[in-house]
C-alpha cells in the first residue's frame, strides 16, 4: 500500500481525502475528509477516556484502580493496547541517538584498545556499558 500524500505533486497544494475504501467488504465512502497528523486520532473514545483518567491520576495505577474499580493487570493491559495503537511496543525503549562526536569517540577508543569490539558494538547501539 502506498503512503498517503498530503501535498499535491504538481503544485504543492494541500490535498483533501474525498474517498475511503474498505478492501475487506468493498465498501466505499465519499466525502471531504481531513488528513490528520494527530497520533491520538486512531484511538477509540474508550482509549481516549482512559488516557484522560491516566493523566488526571498522574499515571498512578493505585489511584486508577480506585477510580475505575479495575485491577492492576487490567489497567496495564489497557495501557499496553494504547501504546500498540500508537505504533510502539510496550517495554521496548528506543535506542539513544548518538552524535557524530560520540560515535567517533567510540571508534577511537576501539582503535586504541580502550574498549573491546563487543563493548563498542553495544555503545554504538545505544546500550550503556555493563
Amino acid at each position: 500500500m502506498n503512503r498517503l500524500l498530503t501535498r499535491c505533486p504538481v503544485c504543492g497544494g494541500e490535498l483533501n481525502v474525498v474517498r475511503l475504501h474498505c478492501p475487506q467488504c468493498d465498501t466505499s465512502i465519499e466525502g471531504n475528509f481531513q488528513i490528520t497528523t494527530d497520533p491520538f486520532a486512531q484511538l477509540s473514545p474508550e482509549q481516549i477516556q482512559f488516557l484522560l483518567n491516566f493523566v488526571r491520576c498522574e499515571g498512578r495505577f493505585t489511584r486508577l484502580e480506585d477510580e475505575l474499580n479495575l485491577s492492576y493487570p487490567t489497567l496495564r493491559n489497557r495501557l499496553y493496547e494504547i501504546i500498540r495503537a500508537l505504533g510502539y511496543e510496550p517495554g521496548r525503549e528506543e535506542a539513544a541517538k548518538l552524535s557524530a562526536d560520540d560515535r567517533r569517540q567510540i571508534l577511537e577508543d576501539l582503535a586504541n584498545g580502550k574498549i573491546t569490539s563487543a563493548e563498542a558494538n553495544q555503545l554504538l547501539r545505544g546500550k550503556k556499558e555493563a
